[in-house]
C-alpha cells in the first residue's frame, strides 16, 4: 500500500498528525507513506519512523513570488512529484481548501474531513474537493482527529497510545536538565516572567539545571532576562534550527512549557512534561491520560495557572516517570 499524507502546518498540528504513520504501518505492514508539508517542518517530518519521502510545499513563499520563473519551475516540480506515484489513498488531515486542492492534485483517491471539529481550522470547500469526505465527532482531541480520519479512510481501528516515531539523536544530558519552553506564537498564551523565575528558583534548589530555548528577538530578550534572574544554573541555548532543537530537547530530562509547537514536540519525544494553558483548551491539544501520558500533564487556569500548581504537577510527573 502507498499512502500520501497532506498536513502542511503548523508545527503543533504537524506533530499531532505524526502517530498516523505508525497506525497505518501497524494496520498495513510494509505500507509506504509520503507526506506533503511546508519546508520549515520538513526536517522534523523526515525524522518520523516510517515516513518514506517528504514532498515540500512552499505555498507561503510561492504566493509572494508567483510571477517569477523560479517559482513556476518549483510549482511544476511539486506537481510532478504529486502525480508521479500512484497512491492507494491520499489523506488530507488539514481540512483547508489549499490542503484539499493538493490532495485532489495527487494521483489517487482522496479522503478528508466532512465537518469542522471544535477549535480546529476548517474550510467548507475542503469536503467537496476530496473524493471521500469523512465525518468526525465534533469534540475530539487534535491528535485523535487525525488518527480517526486515517483509520476510517483505510479501514482499520486506531487503538492504543499514540506512537509518534520521534526521538533524539543525542545522548542524554549529563546533568539533570529541565527545559523551560517560555515562548509561543500568541502573547495571551504566555506565562508571566515572575512565575518562570519563581519556579526556576525552586527547580534549581532541587538540583535542576535550567535551559531556555528561543526563536526570534522577543523570545531571546525574555530568555536573557530569565537567565539573569536565575543565575549560573540557567543557560540560554543558542539559536538553532528545528532539527537541532529537537535533538537538544530530547536529550534533556523534562520540560515545563506553555502551549506551543515546541511543547508538543516534547510530548512526541515522550519527555516528562507539564504543559501550561491560560484557557480551557487543553482537552483538544494537550497531553492526556487517555493517550497513556501519565508522566505528561496539562495544567490550565484563568488568567494563568499559579506557580504552586505547576510545581506540584511537575513533582507528580517526576514521581510517575521514575516509578
Amino acid at each position: 500500500m502507498r499512502v500520501l499524507i497532506v498536513k502542511l502546518s503548523s508545527l503543533g498540528d504537524v506533530v499531532h498528525a505524526m502517530p498516523v504513520v505508525h497506525d497505518i504501518r501497524a494496520a498495513h505492514a510494509g505500507a509506504q507513506i509520503d507526506w506533503v508539508v511546508e519546508p520549515g517542518f520538513a526536517p522534523l517530518v523526515r525524522r518520523v519512523d516510517g515516513v518514506h519521502s517528504v514532498i515540500e510545499c512552499a505555498l507561503r513563499r510561492w504566493r509572494t513570488r508567483w510571477w517569477t520563473g523560479d517559482v513556476r519551475r518549483e510549482w511544476r516540480e511539486f506537481r510532478a512529484a504529486l502525480r508521479r506515484p500512484r497512491y492507494d489513498a491520499v489523506i488530507d488531515l488539514q481540512g483547508l481548501t489549499k490542503s484539499a486542492l493538493i490532495a485532489r492534485m495527487a494521483n489517487g483517491p482522496s479522503y478528508g474531513l466532512a465537518n469542522r471539529t471544535d477549535g480546529a481550522g476548517y474550510e467548507a470547500p475542503a469536503r467537496w474537493l476530496v473524493d471521500h469526505a469523512i465525518h468526525i465527532e465534533p469534540r475530539i482531541h487534535a491528535l485523535d482527529r487525525s488518527r480517526v480520519l486515517a483509520a476510517r479512510a483505510l479501514g482499520y481501528r486506531a487503538d492504543g497510545p499514540p506512537q509518534f516515531g520521534l526521538r533524539s539523536r543525542l545522548p542524554a544530558a549529563a546533568a539533570r536538565t529541565l527545559v523551560f519552553v517560555h515562548g509561543t506564537s500568541r502573547d495571551d498564551k504566555l506565562w508571566p516572567e515572575a512565575n518562570w523565575i519563581a519556579i526556576g528558583r525552586r527547580a534549581i534548589e532541587a538540583g535542576w539545571r535550567i535551559v531556555l530555548p528561543h526563536a526570534g528577538d522577543a523570545e531571546l530578550a525574555r530568555a536573557q532576562r530569565l537567565a539573569a534572574a536565575l543565575g549560573p544554573a540557567c543557560e540560554v541555548w543558542p539559536a538553532m534550527n528545528l532539527d537541532a532543537l529537537t535533538d537538544r530537547l530530547g536529550a534533556t530530562q523534562g520540560v515545563i512549557g506553555v502551549d506551543s509547537g515546541l511543547s508538543h514536540i516534547a510530548v512526541a519525544l515522550d519527555l516528562p512534561h507539564v504543559q501550561i494553558y491560560n484557557f480551557p483548551t487543553s482537552w483538544r491539544t494537550g497531553p492526556q491520560a487517555a493517550h497513556g501520558h501519565m508522566h505528561q500533564v496539562s495544567i490550565e487556569a484563568q488568567p494563568t495557572p499559579a506557580v504552586d500548581v505547576v510545581w506540584n504537577a511537575w513533582a507528580q510527573v517526576q514521581r510517575v516517570a521514575h516509578k
